[in-house]
C-alpha cells in the first residue's frame, strides 16, 4: 500500500505538468483494464527503491493487483464513503506537512485546488482499500508457533545465513519540566481571552494566525488537516467529534495545553476544524531542575543504592517506557533491538556515545525532547549488546519469525493466484509478455 500510495500522488504531479503519456492497455484482468501508464510509472516509482527491480516483477505485481479487485467484485467487499474520506485526509495531511501545512504551496506543485485534488485520486484510493481488504482476506493475520519458526530457520541453509550486526537493548529515564499551577493558570485566562473575544464577533482565524502556539496550524488560521477517529490525541477528538457545524467548544486540555475549536464541517467520520492553542510556559530553571534529580538518580544508580529498572518505574516522566523499567521500544523492528541505524534515527551523537558505553554503564544527563515537542533531560542505559553474528534463533528469533510470516504469505498469495486466475479472465498484450514468477492461466 505505502508503494501505491507514492504511486498515486507521482502520477498526480505528473498530470498536472503536464506530461502526456502515449497510452494503451497491455492487460486485462476481469473488467479491470491495464495501462502502459500504470507500468510506466508503477516501475519509476519501484526503480527509485530498488534498483534491481525488473519491469516482469513490476508487471505481475500490478496484475496481482488488478486480480484482487477483480474478486473483491465476485466477493461483494465494498468499502465505505466513510473510509475513503478518512484516508484520503490522511494522505493530504501527510503531504500537507511535507510542505510545512502551507495549503498554497501544495496546490502551486500540483497545480490544483486541494478539493480538486482529492476528487481525483478518490477512485485510486478506494480501490486501493479494496485491495487492502482482499489481501487481509488471503493472509489474514498470520501467526505462527515456535515450533513452525523453528522448522523455518532449519529450511535456511547455513551458508546463506545473514550477518547480523551489533545491537543494542536501551533504556531511559526521562524528566520533563513540572508545569506550575500559577503557569497553568495564566495559559488559561490568556486562552479565555481569545475565546471571549471570537465569541463576541472576532474573526476565529485571524486571533489563530496571531496568538495560537501551534506552528503548523496557526499560519492557516488555526484549520487542521482533515482527521479521522485515531489520529488526534483522544481529549481532542473527543471534543471534535461532539461539536456541530460552526460551534466553538469550550476550552479543554491536553499534553500539549489548553484548546479551543469551532468545527468547520463532518463528514460521516472525518472532521474538518480550526483550534488554538495555548500552552502553560516553563522556565529554563523548571527544566534545569529535571538535569538536577537526574544527577541525584544517576549517583544513586551507579552506587548500587537502586537499579536502573527499579528508577524508571519509580521516577520517569515517559509514561511509554516507565513500567518497562525503561527498556525502549524500537517502532522500525517492534522488539527492544536497535542497530546503528535505528539509534541514528533517534540521535546520531547516540551512535558514537553508545560505541563506547559499556553494559550498565549510565550516560550523565541530556538534552531531550518530547513527543510535544517540550524540552527535559533523561539518563540512558545499555541493557545488552549483541555482537556481529550469523542469524540464529536465540540472538534473532524476532526476525526469523519475520521472514517465516513473509514465506509464509507469499505461500498463500501463489496458491490463490493459481486458484483465482483460473476462473477470472486475463489476457496479456503479447508485446508484454514475459516470466512470471507466480503461476498463472492466462487467456490466449
Amino acid at each position: 500500500m505505502r508503494k501505491l500510495l507514492i504511486i498515486l500522488f507521482s502520477a498526480a504531479a505528473m498530470t498536472s505538468n503536464s506530461q502526456v503519456l502515449l497510452d494503451k492497455v497491455i492487460a486485462i484482468i476481469g473488467k479491470y483494464p491495464l495501462l502502459l501508464s500504470d507500468l510506466e510509472v508503477y516501475q519509476m516509482e519501484r526503480l527509485k527503491e530498488d534498483p534491481n527491480a525488473v519491469k516482469c516483477k513490476a508487471f505481475e505485481e500490478l496484475l496481482y493487483s488488478k486480480l484482487l479487485l477483480a474478486q473483491a467484485d465476485r466477493d461483494s467487499v465494498t468499502v465505505t464513503d466513510a473510509e475513503v474520506d478518512g484516508e484520503i485526509s490522511k494522505r493530504i495531511a501527510y503531504y500537507l506537512n511535507m510542505f510545512g501545512g502551507d495549503e498554497n504551496k501544495f496546490e502551486a506543485f500540483y497545480g490544483k485546488r486541494i478539493n480538486v485534488f482529492k476528487d481525483e485520486i478518490r477512485g485510486d484510493v478506494e480501490q486501493q482499500l479494496l485491495q487492502q481488504k482482499m489481501r487481509g482476506k488471503i493472509t489474514g493475520d498470520t501467526k505462527l508457533t515456535p515450533s513452525e519458526v523453528r522448522q523455518y530457520f532449519q529450511t535456511i541453509p547455513a551458508d546463506s545465513l545473514p550477518l547480523i550486526g551489533t545491537e543494542l537493548q536501551i533504556a531511559q529515564i526521562v524528566k520533563m519540566p513540572l508545569v506550575s499551577d500559577q503557569a497553568k493558570q495564566d495559559a488559561r485566562a490568556q486562552i479565555e481571552s481569545y475565546r471571549s473575544r471570537i465569541i463576541n464577533g472576532e474573526s476565529f482565524s485571524v486571533l489563530a494566525a496571531l496568538y495560537s502556539e501551534d506552528p503548523g496550524s496557526a499560519k492557516l488560521g488555526g484549520q487542521l488537516p482533515p482527521f479521522g477517529r485515531g489520529q488526534m490525541v483522544p481529549e481532542f477528538e473527543a471534543v471534535a467529534f461532539r461539536l456541530k457545524k460552526d460551534e466553538i467548544s469550550e476550552i479543554f486540555e491536553t499534553s500539549y495545553g489548553f484548546h479551543f475549536m469551532q468545527l468547520i464541517s463532518r463528514k460521516g467520520e472525518v472532521v474538518d476544524c480550526r483550534h488554538i492553542l495555548i500552552s502553560p510556559k516553563t522556565s529554563q530553571l523548571d527544566v534545569y531542575s529535571g538535569k538536577i534529580q537526574l544527577d541525584t538518580i544517576q549517583k544513586a544508580i551507579i552506587d548500587g543504592k537502586i537499579s536502573f529498572e527499579e528508577a524508571a518505574k519509580k521516577y520517569s516522566d515517559d509514561k511509554d517506557t516507565k513500567q518497562n523499567g525503561g527498556l525502549m521500544i524500537n517502532p522500525a523492528e517492534g522488539n527492544t533491538k536497535w542497530d546503528n541505524e535505528d539509534i541514528s534515527q533517534l540521535d546520531q551523537n547516540l551512535v558514537f556515545m553508545f560505541d563506547k558505553l559499556n553494559v550498565g554503564d549510565v550516560t550523565v544527563p541530556m538534552n531531550y525532547v518530547g513527543p510535544d515537542g517540550k524540552p527535559g533531560y533523561r539518563i540512558l542505559t545499555i541493557i545488552s549488546r549483541t555482537e556481529p553474528h550469523r542469524m540464529n534463533l536465540k540472538d534473532d528469533y524476532n526476525k526469523i519469525l519475520q521472514l517465516a510470516i513473509f514465506d509464509k504469505n507469499k505461500k498463500e498469495i501463489e496458491e490463490w493466484i493459481e486458484k483465482r486466475s483460473k476462473v477470472t479472465y486475463i489476457k496479456i498484450d503479447p508485446e508484454y509478455q514475459c516470466k512470471l514468477d507466480y503461476n498463472w492461466t492466462i487467456k490466449d
